[in-house]
């Protein structure tokens, strides 16, 4: 179709564009016969293309400065640009690691010249790179930018790095931000926090803090990582990874046993210090102290834990975890095993304890649920399913038993933190 020139959506999108531009009627100058209006979008990362979800996104920011300029105000709306952060720092780290996968994505999919990439191992490079190709995709929107309003973060930006600082300093002087402590999701590559947008993968995950309730093992404590420290009235044995070695670890002073991947972790939390490593089979068929109780408990193997989550050292409380039920049986059915490490008295000896009471069920919650699901195995996918429906019940429900000391008849929700305060008051529990 061809009216009054206008050949396509496109030529006519271009001709406005133009139009905006030649009068200048998104330049907002000072005007004190109006009321003001600010508006800025969210800056998107210089690390790649700007994707439909950014026109989606600053479509709406477009659409409200326009609505406001309707009803009289004097708006600004500048354009900016997010050159901070590891997604940026990330991906020249990759090239000069040589990663192919990255340097495919840019080639394949971003359409960067492949003569280019060298200079793709400089961040600025990157940020610059992208600003200047995406710049073209929000001019041919038509967004109604002043773009001599146009910045970028980093101390690239002299002005714009001022005015954070002000901004920072200006909500501290109110109250509204304090020097302190929190857990945050750590890159022990970078050495810093790394939010959802800085990590290749792990979207989505939180700081989550476990408890440490350490078990008397000759001059140290084996570790054992749990979200339900209350539970530890029920233990009756400690699993570890029987093909995974150990490290003997100094965390503050006290001598830790954990897995190897765990020592790393402690080091960027506490100050630590790795003595040596420690064969699993050291530790199986051994016994340890457990805290508040003074029981001592078997070292069992289990193929269950993984070395890479918590501490690699896990206490088994069969009466109300389903892995651990599930491993007890496994165990006991495993002849080869028993018969390696001895294990064949000890594992017949071990009974589920109830330490919680809980509406629906009787004495063994996990076994009830394991039954309940036909679960033969210790591998079976909906263990997961089966230990999920009976932790929120019994947060939400359970009622301590009469063999959990001082926190007989307290609320599981109540007795966690009770415990959890208890053991690190006593020298037996610690957190990470």
């Amino acid at each position: 179709m061809d009216w009054m020139g206008i050949k396509s959506p496109i030529d006519y999108e271009e001709k406005w564009v133009k139009r905006w531009k030649e009068a200048k009627i998104f330049e907002a100058d000072p005007d004190p016969s109006k009321p003001k209006y600010f508006i800025c979008v969210p800056y998107s990362y210089q690390n790649g293309p700007l994707h439909l979800g950014h026109g989606f996104t600053y479509t709406r920011g477009d659409a409200y400065a326009r609505f406001r300029r309707m009803q009289g105000y004097n708006v600004l709306f500048p354009w900016a640009w997010h050159w901070t952060g590891e997604a940026v720092a990330g991906t020249s780290e990759r090239l000069k690691r040589g990663d192919e996968t990255i340097r495919g994505m840019l080639i394949e999919i971003d359409g960067v010249p492949e003569e280019l990439l060298e200079k793709f191992t400089d961040p600025v490079f990157v940020t610059k790179y992208y600003t200047e190709e995406n710049r073209i995709v929000v001019d041919a929107m038509g967004f109604s930018v002043d773009w001599r309003r146009e910045f970028y973060t980093t101390d690239l930006h002299p002005y714009y790095s001022k005015f954070i600082q002000w901004q920072f300093i200006t909500l501290k002087n109110r109250g509204y931000v304090v020097i302190g402590k929190h857990p945050v999701v750590w890159c022990p590559n970078c050495k810093s926090a790394t939010g959802d947008h800085d990590r290749l993968v792990g979207e989505g995950v939180s700081p989550e803090e476990y408890v440490l309730v350490l078990f008397k093992f000759n001059d140290a404590y084996l570790a054992a990582a749990t979200l339900r420290p209350e539970t530890i009235f029920g233990v009756t044995n400690i699993w570890i990874n029987p093909n995974h070695e150990y490290s003997l670890a100094e965390v503050d002073g006290k001598k830790y046993i954990v897995s190897k991947r765990a020592a790393e972790k402690l080091r960027e939390q506490k100050n630590v210090k790795i003595l040596r490593s420690i064969k699993p089979e050291n530790l199986i068929g051994k016994y340890a102290e457990a805290p508040l109780i003074g029981k001592l408990v078997p070292i069992l193997p289990a193929d269950l834990v993984d070395p890479n989550f918590g501490t690699g050292v896990v206490y088994s409380v069969p009466a109300h975890a389903p892995y651990d039920y599930a491993g007890v049986i496994a165990l006991r059915s495993d002849e080869e095993r028993l018969r390696k490490y001895g294990l064949k008295e000890i594992v017949e000896k071990i009974k589920p304890i109830s330490i919680i009471k809980v509406p629906g069920y009787g004495d063994y919650p996990a076994v009830e649920e394991v039954e309940r699901r036909g679960i033969k195995t210790d591998t079976d996918p909906r263990l997961e399913e089966a230990t999920k429906t009976i932790y929120s019940k019994e947060f939400h429900e359970g009622v301590m038993k009469e063999n959990c000391g001082e926190y007989s008849g307290m609320g599981v929700n109540e007795a966690r933190d009770s415990v959890k305060a208890k053991l690190i008051e006593l020298g037996l529990g610690d957190t990470m």
